[in-house]
């Protein structure tokens, strides 16, 4: 069965939940478009609000550029279905994700990749270096959790939650990255930051130059200006436009 064969959910769940529905399929299709899926093995999740801590994740099995809102998939903590689905759910994206979740209520979005530079950071023992003004608006919010294989088992949550702590990035070594946002538009605008320092990093330590870093005390002020730089919008300044590029390639997950 495909995404096409799913039928439509929108008349069947609430405003609210539709909405988180498209804006997570939304995401997961401009992750396709810009290059980050890595196949069907990455994986971002959405809190539907509530007290039964459900969440929104992706179907296992789908292309990232075919899944649509009606296809997303709602489980609770225990990784059972709330939602009929024909597919599976990742079973180490639900470790991931229900850990985060568990513990950070600002987390309404946990996004995470494995692309090529960010493995490539990861697998770096300094980590991300203060080389561009990308780095300098993560750097503050950054934390790393070590390899222990793939995420697979309860064990890990603990440790993987106590790294995480309150910060809005997280670098798994050897493994990839992860951020948070209160929205799905935080979260990809917090991920195409990351991503877009860890490219630059790999591209600058390829060029065997000699290399400028950015003092502490500029990223410091860096940081409280964010809001001044995005007219006190955040991330609403450049979801709408991602959205509209979307309907141009296709609407299809609005569906």
């Amino acid at each position: 069965m495909t995404a096409l064969n799913i039928p439509s959910l929108k008349d069947k769940v609430s405003p609210e939940e539709w909405q988180l529905r498209v804006d997570l399929a939304a995401c997961y299709r401009l992750i396709a478009a810009y290059g980050w899926s890595d196949l069907v093995f990455t994986h971002v999740s959405v809190r539907i609000p509530g007290p039964e801590h459900h969440f929104l994740i992706n179907p296992y099995g789908l292309m990232f550029d075919e899944i649509t809102a009606s296809s997303l998939i709602k489980i609770d903590q225990a990784a059972n279905k709330v939602s009929e689905s024909p597919f599976p759910v990742n079973p180490a994206g639900f470790t991931i994700h229900s850990c985060i979740h568990q513990v950070r209520e600002d987390a309404g979005c946990v996004l995470h990749t494995h692309t090529r530079a960010g493995v490539g950071v990861s697998a770096q023992k300094a980590g991300l270096l203060p080389l561009s003004q990308q780095a300098s608006l993560v750097l503050p919010s950054l934390a790393y959790h070590d390899y222990e294989g793939v995420a697979l088992f309860d064990a890990e949550k603990p440790r993987l939650q106590a790294d995480m702590g309150m910060a809005k990035f997280l670098i798994l070594r050897n493994h990839g990255l992860l951020v948070v946002g209160k929205t799905v538009a935080e979260a990809f605008l917090n991920m195409f930051t990351l991503e877009n320092a860890c490219r630059i990093q790999i591209d600058a330590l390829a060029g065997g130059g000699e290399l400028n870093t950015i003092p502490k005390t500029v990223i410091d002020v860096n940081q409280t200006i964010m809001q001044t730089v995005t007219v006190g919008q955040g991330a609403g300044i450049a979801w709408p436009a991602l959205l509209r590029k979307l309907d141009r390639m296709d609407e299809g997950y609005k569906t």
